[in-house]
């Protein structure tokens, strides 16, 4: 009797490692699957992909910069006088750290505008030291980031880059000009009696530069 040969088919051992192949590749399809997070335009979650808007922030930020100055502004003699006392503890005492070398100070104060300088006054304030001078920034350019810096509630960890840092001071401060020095004639200060609420950074002691928040003709 002639024996009978029973063969086994095996499967192909690059069929296999293909089977595995897709089997692992479904696999991550799946993780990824899981892992998306879908957003709908407009919802919270898409801030992120939003452009900052400067005209917007400013508009809202203003009124609260505005309010918080107005809260902490010292009158320009107190302010002085604690300065040439003490420049550090006058800091510390009536200041807010900035971003610069030195803390903003809120300060207001009334005084009689001297000449137009490019748009900077400088303001004689009764009771002061004839060394103090004091100077008011009126427009077309305010610069700066005093506005921006004063309150010690904007940082640069709120925004997405140093762009969006640097046009939220700027933003602020055009916002200042249309609600505040719009209402006046600025070329016109020269001679008259002014009240002003507004903040300067302090490092020279005798130079206050002021970026005003409120700005009153007398």
């Amino acid at each position: 009797m002639s024996a009978v040969a029973f063969t086994v088919n095996k499967r192909p051992r690059h069929t296999a490692r293909a089977v595995t192949a897709v089997v692992a590749l479904v696999a991550v399809v799946v993780a990824m699957a899981f892992s998306v997070k879908v957003v709908k335009i407009g919802a919270s979650g898409d801030a992120e992909a939003k452009v900052f808007d400067p005209a917007a922030y400013g508009t809202a930020q203003f009124p609260k910069t505005q309010a918080a100055i107005e809260s902490r502004a010292v009158s320009a003699d107190t302010l002085a006088a604690a300065i040439t006392k003490d420049q550090d503890a006058a800091g510390k005492q009536y200041g807010v750290a900035g971003g610069g070398v030195g803390p903003e100070m809120s300060v207001k104060f009334t005084g009689v505008a001297d000449k137009d300088d490019s748009g900077i006054y400088t303001v004689k304030v009764p009771n002061l030291p004839d060394s103090l001078s004091i100077r008011v920034q009126t427009g077309p350019a305010i610069n700066g980031t005093d506005l921006r810096d004063a309150t010690g509630t904007i940082s640069f960890e709120q925004f997405t880059n140093q762009i969006d840092y640097q046009n939220a001071g700027y933003a602020i401060n055009t916002a200042m000009k249309k609600a505040v020095l719009a209402k006046i004639d600025t070329s016109k200060l020269a001679g008259k009696t002014i009240s002003v609420v507004g903040v300067f950074q302090l490092v020279n002691p005798n130079g206050w530069l002021v970026t005003p928040v409120k700005l009153d003709v007398n």
